[in-house]
């Protein structure tokens, strides 16, 4: 998004019957797509099914919103400006695995905290799984949103939010299945243990990650070696983020996480038991699938062509969310009687009565967290199909996703009223919809159009390529 030339990816050969089978296999973009889902699977997946108990599993969640607006915090300060531009000097597979131990650090914190009720350290972990979280998602949404071509897109961010909210789904089951009789309100030492061996296994699957300059796709876009400087990454960080396209898509981004913590802390946390608590995690990231799936769907949907797939999808984005909302304020108002008379965390899954009801909603809630993300990485991999603006993107995606979380948890721990949470979050999410109609209304038919930042950066490469000559 500038004037900073990207190149066609030189690893990409017209005749790849040359490589071996598993070279091919190993380059085919559908297979990173798949591998860096069940990365996704592994750690934060995990990490979802952990928050999606309400509390991250413990009776009083105080600790766990606290460590939250740490890794939201940290997370904010680095995904952007920190490792956006680092992710074009070192690659995926280095983003990984400098930020995917991480996530079993996190998980092994609140294992320590069950034996010895140490707050200071899971708050600490959590601060350094933010800034180890940045690694991981810049380097995920930089795969999912170039290493396929762009008819394809949806499909990709469907299949790895099937895969990914997989993890999430499992790990709840698991944790249902482990608390099953559990009276005590705070999930079992093996739930932490469990986990935390998955979110390792996770973190060393990321030293197969492919480069992007490997990618068997010919519109994949990277950068030569000769133009990884700092100054121009810094560049391109400015102008790419500077881009009002982007600017108008900042308030979206903000909204994306916004919701999760009173969702997870008070609608489930604080109305349900803990096996109940673990069953709603699971059918939340279960519904985050079919999100998915339908997202994917939408965004690919034949016989639109890319722009009125934009608007199609921003229309369904809002008219889903009044609805679901409006359903979310029944339901607050239901809850404010309840913890008038005292009651808190007693609803069980077997009380249909009472119970059907809000566990419906927090399937909804979290299909509607799908819809939500699946159009904001649409609406990115709309702009660029170079990795490294992709980067850039995400990084700015996940800094304000976190600026709004951070924001949110910070409310929770604060002890601010459930209903004022909730206004909030549904105050925010349809109006920041509004503001990032002109992203939406200027989505162009292809990234190569005579209107879009790689048009201009590519009559900058063949600039380029007549003033310095030839490239191997």
């Amino acid at each position: 998004m500038g004037n900073d030339p990207v190149y066609v990816s030189e690893g990409f050969s017209p005749n790849p019957g040359q490589r071996s089978l598993v070279y091919r296999v190993y380059t085919y973009p559908w297979f990173q797509i798949l591998l860096i889902s069940l990365i996704c699977f592994c750690c934060p997946g995990m990490y979802n099914a952990l928050t999606g108990i309400g509390g991250s599993g413990q009776v009083d969640g105080t600790v766990a919103a606290n460590a939250n607006v740490a890794l939201l915090s940290a997370m904010a300060g680095t995904a952007l400006f920190v490792v956006g531009p680092i992710f074009d000097r070192i690659g995926p597979r280095a983003c990984l695995l400098i930020g995917g131990w991480t996530y079993p650090l996190y998980s092994g914190s609140l294992l320590c905290f069950n034996r010895t009720a140490n707050g200071a350290f899971v708050i600490a972990a959590g601060a350094i799984l933010g800034i180890g979280a940045s690694f991981l998602w810049v380097a995920q949404g930089a795969i999912m949103t170039t290493y396929v071509p762009e008819s394809q897109k949806g499909r990709a961010i469907a299949a790895f939010w099937i895969i990914f909210n997989l993890g999430g789904g499992i790990g709840s089951l698991a944790s249902f299945g482990m608390n099953y009789h559990s009276t005590s309100g705070t999930v079992s030492d093996g739930t932490y243990i469990a986990l935390l061996i998955i979110m390792a296994i996770g973190w060393l699957m990321g030293s197969l990650i492919c480069p992007p300059k490997s990618v068997r796709v010919s519109t994949l876009q990277t950068t030569p070696e000769g133009k990884k400087n700092w100054l121009s990454i810094a560049k391109l960080t400015l102008k790419t983020t500077c881009d009002w396209r982007v600017l108008s898509m900042l308030p979206l981004f903000f909204c994306a996480n916004v919701f999760y913590s009173y969702q997870q802390n008070t609608v489930n946390g604080m109305t349900f038991n803990i096996r109940s608590r673990s069953l709603n995690g699971a059918l939340y990231w279960i519904a985050q699938m079919f999100g998915g799936l339908i997202m994917g769907f939408l965004l690919d949907i034949p016989g639109l062509n890319r722009q009125w797939r934009a608007r199609v999808n921003w229309l369904f984005l809002f008219v889903t969310g009044m609805a679901i909302w409006g359903g979310g304020y029944a339901f607050q108002l239901w809850f404010d009687r309840r913890a008038a008379q005292g009651k808190k965390q007693d609803v069980d899954f077997t009380d249909n009565s009472i119970s059907v009801g809000p566990m419906f909603l927090y399937i909804f809630y979290g299909m509607y967290d799908a819809f939500w993300q699946s159009f904001c990485y649409w609406l990115m991999g709309a702009q660029s199909n170079s990795p490294a603006v992709a980067a850039i993107l995400v990084g700015a995606y996940k800094t304000f996703q976190s600026v709004g979380g951070a924001m949110a948890w910070r409310l929770d721990a604060m002890g601010k009223s459930p209903m004022l949470q909730f206004a909030v979050d549904w105050g925010l999410c349809m109006g920041s919809l509004v503001l990032a109609l002109p992203a939406v209304l200027a989505v162009t038919l292809t990234n190569t159009d005579q209107e879009t930042p790689d048009e201009v950066d590519l009559k900058h490469q063949q600039a380029d390529t007549s003033a310095d000559g030839p490239r191997p």
